[in-house]
């Protein structure tokens, strides 16, 4: 079956949630979304964040970092705009609208991409991966924190249920981790170095140095 986009309504959503999302979300994501900064920073400084959102993340990336943020949502990024003026954060190079399935970005640009509480949102999660593959260089790491589910959790025919629900209001409930490490083991190409645990996980895909 073709896959369908519906960017349109999903910008909506963002527009909507822009004007609330750092007052619900600033406590509740930092656990995960730490983790996945400073996974990113040990890679190298050029960093690609997508899904920057209203860029809660931008201020736990180290002071040598050159990073990039990329959304989809023109909303969310005016207010990771005034952030990162406000805040002084030099280290942010620029922040721009973006289809995570359609990176305007050359070939392995980056050392690190990272993907924080998106992954699960795209129309097209596979074909994501593998822009963030393209533009990654060998021997980084795609970086993913999410809402994700264990591949034998008791409780997934129940977050699959609640899928339709969670959609309408921008969220997900039953991406399961195995997508992930399937979508690495079947490029040859990459190891999966961490799959962490809790609610909200951090999942590390390292491209490996000699990848063509």
């Amino acid at each position: 079956m073709p896959v369908t986009y519906d960017l349109e309504g999903q910008k909506r959503v963002y527009a909507t949630w822009a004007k609330f999302y750092d007052r619900i979300y600033v406590r509740l994501l930092a656990r995960a979304q730490r983790e996945a900064v400073a996974a990113a920073c040990a890679c190298g400084p050029d960093i690609l964040e997508i899904g920057v959102g209203t860029g809660l993340t931008l201020p736990y990336f180290t002071p040598g970092s050159r990073v990039l943020g990329a959304d989809l949502s023109l909303d969310m990024l005016k207010v990771a705009s005034r952030k990162v003026a406000a805040q002084k954060l030099g280290h942010v190079r620029g922040l721009m609208v973006m289809d995570a399935c359609r990176l305007g970005f050359a070939d392995e640009r980056f050392d690190a991409v990272t993907a924080q509480f998106v992954i699960t949102l795209v129309p097209d999660p596979e074909q994501a991966l593998a822009e963030m593959d393209r533009v990654l260089k060998p021997g980084g790491e795609i970086i993913i924190s999410s809402r994700l589910v264990d591949d034998d959790a008791i409780t997934a025919p129940l977050w699959a249920m609640l899928a339709p629900l969670a959609k309408a209001v921008g969220w997900s409930t039953d991406f399961k981790v195995r997508r992930l490490t399937d979508w690495a083991a079947s490029t040859n190409r990459y190891d999966t170095v961490h799959v962490g645990k809790g609610y909200f996980k951090v999942v590390r895909l390292r491209k490996r140095p000699d990848a063509a």
